[in-house]
């Protein structure tokens, strides 16, 4: 794991959960970061591919989460929300990166912006979905 990837997830779930909060369009809150942060430490073309996928796949993303949890979306922590989407978003289009490792990020990002238990319905939507999506490399993970 790259630290400068790890702060680009973390400055990524900051900039989704403003997005659902404000209704800003993506790129005004990109620019935003870009500006307002230190992002020195942060590997920032990641950062805006993670903000301009999520936003583009949002639709995709969400059927494919709303069957794995058991109320609607809308009723999810928006922190939570906007960790699963990045997690789902990753693990549906970034085949680089290994499962275990957007679900790692995914619950270190939940511990340190979510609520006290939340690593626990992030983990559990995340598992789910690496099972549907990265049915083989799941499996492979397990024979070892």
């Amino acid at each position: 794991m790259s630290r400068t990837r790890s702060k680009a997830r973390r400055t990524a779930v900051q900039a989704l959960y403003q997005s659902q909060m404000t209704g800003d369009d993506m790129e005004i809150i990109v620019a935003q970061f870009m500006e307002e942060r230190d992002m020195a430490k942060t590997d920032v073309e990641y950062f805006g591919e993670l903000l301009r996928g999520v936003a583009a796949h949002q639709v995709e993303l969400d059927e494919k989460l709303a069957p794995l949890v058991s109320r609607p979306l809308k009723e999810i922590d928006p922190v939570e929300l906007a960790i699963v989407r990045l997690g789902a978003y990753e693990l549906m289009h970034r085949l680089d990166v290994p499962y275990k490792v957007v679900i790692n990020e995914a619950l270190e990002a939940t511990k340190m912006f979510g609520a006290e238990q939340g690593h626990r319905f992030v983990n559990g939507v995340l598992d789910k979905l690496s099972q549907q999506v990265r049915e083989v490399e799941v499996q492979r993970a397990a024979k070892k």
